[in-house]
């Protein structure tokens, strides 16, 4: 992963993804650089346009779910409530993880 992050650094810093410059990355975070893994990077990021691809593949946080209240006096709403909350949490980060996979190939 910190292969993909140091390409996602320098993009966001403006810089140009290169194999050099992801090694200077990868060296400055203390991570010994693997060449071969830093050519498959670069070569799999050409012609990839990053803005557009992160966009479409961004998951959208997820809302709170839209029920009825539930009935004062009733502590079962708030766990249900709570119980659905972290079911959509958990659904959300595995699709977020998915679209991160599909950001770079």
């Amino acid at each position: 992963m910190e292969y993909v992050y140091s390409a996602m650094l320098l993009h966001s810093a403006g810089k140009k993804i290169t194999d050099e410059n992801i090694k200077k990355v990868l060296t400055a975070a203390g991570v010994k650089a693997d060449d071969a893994k830093i050519k498959a990077l670069t070569a799999s990021l050409e012609g990839v346009n990053i803005d557009e691809t992160i966009k479409t593949a961004a998951v959208p946080v997820a809302a709170v779910p839209s029920g009825e209240a539930p009935a004062e006096g009733k502590p079962e709403g708030k766990k249900e409530e709570k119980k659905k909350k972290e079911e959509k949490e958990e659904v959300s980060e595995e699709e977020a993880a998915a679209g991160l996979g599909a950001l770079f190939g």
